[in-house]
């Protein structure tokens, strides 16, 4: 018995750790992307490019091989180097997909500005 109770407070301490935010800086872009071969992707259906070393971040903040990313209108937040190339890119899970984080139109309609 005293076994089970440890190892039920042992799961309850653990529970926040599992429920801790990703950190994503604050220049980062919204899009939708659909990934093409390596080193194409669309994002809001604009012909990208991703840079040499560019990382991929799943919804469990891990990192997956751009040619293992399948599927169409992905809702990610990324960042765009000094080239223009996309070197960061984080594919968000529903929660993180409801923030609000502006668009690559909305950000260049703010600097035109």
């Amino acid at each position: 018995m005293p076994r089970l109770i440890a190892l039920l407070l042992a799961a309850l301490l653990a529970l926040p750790a599992l429920a801790i935010d990703r950190p994503f800086p604050a220049n980062i872009l919204r899009g939708k992307m659909t990934p093409g071969y390596f080193p194409d992707v669309k994002i809001d259906g604009v012909a990208r490019h991703l840079a040499p070393a560019a990382r991929i971040f799943n919804r469990d903040n891990l990192i997956e091989m751009p040619a293992a990313v399948r599927g169409a209108d992905i809702v990610v937040n990324y960042t765009v180097d000094m080239n223009g190339d996309i070197d960061r890119i984080w594919i968000l899970s529903a929660e993180e997909a409801a923030q609000k984080v502006p668009t690559a139109a909305e950000a260049a309609a703010a600097a035109a500005k």
